[in-house]
């Protein structure tokens, strides 16, 4: 994360993190998303947590095309292996591009929350969404943690015009990208949705470990 500053290095290194709360116990969810949060700044790094097949394939082929060289950091949930709604059409691989924000597609007359998460916990949400059919609630995917769409990110918010907005996280509010989002998106006064604080990345029970998912989906959607 400094050899650019330090050593005017430029390195195209890319990491594969396999990292989600799947209730496999804290290896499986320990890639610290935090800690290399702490250590981006000044464009030192990229840090992405993919959620489509085309954007996976896209985020890599950009490392590879682009003129410059940053180190990659790719969070990769194993249970997205086989999500049978983790999916890109061909024309998503053949035409599209790397989406750093992916706004929700529903329409709607009005929002009564607005959230943003990352990574595989959206598809929690969204199937719950549409198992009650709630269409005031929209949900934002951050594709890209760092370096951050902050400007995108501000016209969904202003596209919107939520009275509450969230971050939602399967990690504690100790970990994840929770900290980096307060401190980038503190005027919009943004509140957290997640795990509650915790000395290991997670349980190592896995009823418990979906009952605390569930509590999380449950608080998103509450009245």
């Amino acid at each position: 994360v400094s050899a650019e500053h330090k050593w005017e290095r430029l390195s195209g290194l890319v990491m594969l993190l396999p990292h989600g709360y799947e209730g496999q116990g804290p290896e499986h969810s320990s890639a610290r998303i935090e800690r290399f949060l702490q250590s981006a700044a000044e464009d030192n790094i990229q840090i992405v947590n993919c959620t489509t097949p085309s954007n996976f394939y896209h985020v890599i082929r950009r490392q590879l095309k682009r003129r410059f060289r940053k180190p990659l950091i790719i969070f990769t949930p194993k249970s997205l292996l086989r999500h049978p709604r983790c999916i890109s059409s061909v024309a998503d691989l053949s035409t599209g591009r790397f989406q750093a924000i992916i706004d929700d597609n529903i329409i709607v007359k009005s929002v009564k929350k607005l959230i943003f998460c990352s990574g595989k916990i959206y598809y929690d949400l969204i199937e719950r969404r549409e198992k009650n059919e709630i269409r005031d609630i929209i949900i934002v995917r951050v594709e890209q943690l760092f370096p951050l769409d902050k400007s995108k990110i501000e016209k969904i918010i202003q596209k919107y015009n939520s009275d509450q907005l969230f971050w939602v996280q399967e990690e504690p509010i100790n970990m994840g990208a929770w900290t980096f989002i307060l401190s980038e998106l503190r005027e919009f006064s943004i509140e957290f949705i997640g795990r509650p604080a915790s000395a290991a990345t997670a349980t190592g029970s896995s009823k418990k470990s979906a009952l605390q998912q569930k509590e999380i989906i449950d608080q998103v959607f509450k009245i």
